[in-house]
């Protein structure tokens, strides 16, 4: 985050972490917003560039061992990126998923897709369906900026 987005000074560090687990030992990509039970991070897929994840601060592994406090701030940012993104982009559909298979680390994955993407309808780890033209993934990403601005305006205290 630069001077522009400041976080605020009340959000304290995971209290849980687990050394050696990519989402504890760095941020998971392009750092939108950091709240006090989760983080929003804008992932660096090539094709994909409107994939968000909303990850949980501290390291827990499974879903049911968060607590339904957080569990709930949790779906609150899920819902909000996933409203920001359908407002501003307008995409064919928005994916969700929390598998946490190759990173047993809470975090939620919010994908914006489009019926022109390369692999448009199955999921972004199946396999490319069709090749994809440079312009079109340049308009989604030359408006990731304002999508993380309106993040932080929503996810944000006043």
């Amino acid at each position: 985050m630069d001077a522009r987005h400041p976080q605020p000074a009340e959000v304290p560090a995971p209290a849980l972490t687990l050394p050696g687990c990519p989402l504890c030992d760095a941020d998971g990509g392009h750092l939108v917003v950091r709240l006090p039970v989760c983080r929003v991070i804008r992932a660096d897929e090539p094709g994909f560039p409107a994939l968000y994840r909303v990850v949980l601060n501290d390291h827990v592994a499974e879903w049911s061992d968060v607590s339904d406090a957080d569990q709930a701030d949790v779906m609150r940012v899920v819902n909000t990126v996933e409203r920001v993104l359908r407002e501003l982009l307008h995409p064919t559909k928005i994916n969700l998923a929390a598998l946490g298979n190759v990173v047993p680390h809470v975090h939620w994955h919010v994908i914006a897709r489009f019926d022109w993407d390369s692999h448009f309808p199955a999921p972004i780890w199946a396999q490319p369906q069709r090749a994809v033209e440079p312009g079109q993934l340049s308009v989604v990403s030359q408006l990731l900026p304002r999508v993380d601005d309106v993040l932080r305006q929503r996810l944000l205290p006043s």
